[in-house]
């Protein structure tokens, strides 16, 4: 593990809102390297999934640096960013965010759909191997309302992981499931990180989940531990 994939160099995130000021994160620094497998762990409101959106630039930093693949990625235009996340980033949600309208096989296809000069057969054969692989082979034409909340968790994971991310981002993955699936589901997770040789950064209250990865950071009132 050499190559630093992500990494966050002295992030701040201050919310206004009118004269009050609350500092969610307070100069963190963090190194995501090639193949590692990091968790946070920290008790809610103190700051995980705030830091986790600033690494995925879906919000951005209010002092400080985000650089992905060596490139400076915060200060981007919305457009570059979604574009640079869609190739390199993958996002798994504690709600799993499907779209209610498409079913298992179309919400996973949707990242591979929205780059330009998609191949649909390709697309579909790539969601159908890793819908295949998170045990759903046989619910590609359901929809989200049809699949019990641990199917619908291994549909979010297959979406996170079809565009062959370098890191995958997961905020509480398994925190709105119960204990059993919850482990099957981050079993899964620790499978696929080595079977796909990619990065992953987990945000975690669950310690027992946590002590899986290579390195563990605790997190409080903003500030590493």
């Amino acid at each position: 593990m050499s190559n630093i994939i992500l990494e966050a160099k002295n992030i701040t995130k201050t919310f206004s809102e009118g004269k009050s000021h609350v500092h969610v994160l307070k100069g963190l620094s963090l190194q995501v390297r090639e193949g590692e497998f990091i968790s946070i762990v920290g008790s809610s409101g103190s700051g995980k999934s705030t830091l986790l959106h600033v690494l995925g630039g879906l919000d951005r930093p209010s002092e400080g640096e985000v650089c992905l693949n060596g490139q400076r990625f915060d200060h981007l235009n919305e457009t570059t960013r979604g574009d640079l996340r869609n190739q390199h980033l993958g996002f798994v949600y504690q709600f799993h965010h499907l779209l209610p309208e498409f079913n298992a096989l179309e919400n996973v296809a949707m990242p591979l759909m929205l780059r330009k000069g998609t191949n649909y057969k390709e697309v579909k054969q790539r969601a159908e191997y890793l819908l295949e692989r998170v045990g759903l082979s046989h619910r590609l034409t359901h929809k989200p309302g049809e699949l019990s909340g641990g199917e619908r968790q291994r549909v979010a994971l297959a979406r996170a992981l079809v565009t062959s991310p370098k890191v995958v981002l997961a905020d509480e993955p398994t925190g709105n499931l119960d204990r059993n699936t919850a482990m099957s589901i981050f079993e899964l997770l620790s499978e696929l990180k080595q079977e796909l040789k990619m990065s992953m950064l987990i945000v975690t209250h669950d310690e027992q989940l946590a002590q899986s990865a290579n390195t563990i950071l605790h997190m409080q009132d903003g500030l590493w531990r």
